[in-house]
């Protein structure tokens, strides 16, 4: 059964290309995933399409209404079952990183919320949204940018989605580490050559050489993700 994800937008159009290339548009080709558009803006009720207003007490800018959004919502849970999980894209939320991915492609249907403007209403915050997602602690325009990288995350890790599924289990931050270093052809380039361990043909050596580098290089560049490592490694009492 596919993974339906159901993204709720006022740009639907910055999704066209996303959903169609690369590894989003082959697993949609596959069968493994399903992604519905949805215009926040068709639920207006007036004649201009609005669905934002000035904030109560006054301030900077505008505010995503909540009829809108909530009738948006309700109109595609009726379009298939289960109902979904409701994720607000928004700077307040949950950082986004791999354990939560794979929560996340464990699910049957996701109906991710993007905004624009000032943010939500709090009413859509505490009444409609399951959880909350940010890509990290900076601003952007808007949600759908890290709709992508949330429907990107996922999607590669669905089984049949990567052309090899081992390839999920040695990636960056798959085993709580960074990944070791990749080389290709030529064997030289100019004064630099490949380590000649991955040279050597021995697949016991390679593997430790890999995760070796991969230890050195979080401790040296992640020292938070080096201390939630080795926590891990260290015996329950």
């Amino acid at each position: 059964m596919a993974l339906r994800i159901d993204i709720l937008t006022l740009f639907c159009e910055m999704f066209d290309a996303f959903c169609s290339m690369g590894i989003v548009g082959r697993a949609a080709e596959r069968g493994l995933v399903e992604i519905v558009r949805t215009n926040i803006r068709d639920f207006a009720t007036d004649s201009y399409g609005t669905v934002d207003d000035a904030p109560f007490g006054g301030g900077v800018g505008m505010v995503m209404m909540p009829q809108p959004v909530f009738d948006a919502v309700e109109h595609v849970r009726k379009l298939a079952d289960p109902p979904g999980k409701v994720i607000l894209l928004s700077p307040q939320g949950r950082p986004m990183d791999e354990n939560l991915l794979r929560q996340l492609a464990g699910e049957e249907r996701l109906i991710l919320l993007t905004g624009r403007y000032e943010g939500f209403d709090e009413r859509i915050r505490l009444h409609l949204a399951d959880i909350e997602v940010t890509l990290g602690d900076f601003v952007l325009s808007g949600g759908e940018i890290p709709a992508m990288a949330l429907v990107d995350g996922v999607v590669r890790l669905l089984p049949g989605a990567l052309g090899k599924d081992e390839s999920v289990h040695e990636e960056s931050f798959a085993a709580g580490l960074l990944e070791y270093p990749q080389y290709t052809r030529p064997r030289q380039y100019r004064d630099w050559a490949v380590p000649e361990v991955l040279l050597s043909g021995d697949h016991k050596k390679i593997a430790e050489w890999r995760a070796e580098q991969a230890r050195a290089r979080t401790h040296k560049r992640r020292p938070d993700l080096w201390d939630k490592y080795v926590k891990r490694q260290e015996p329950r009492q």
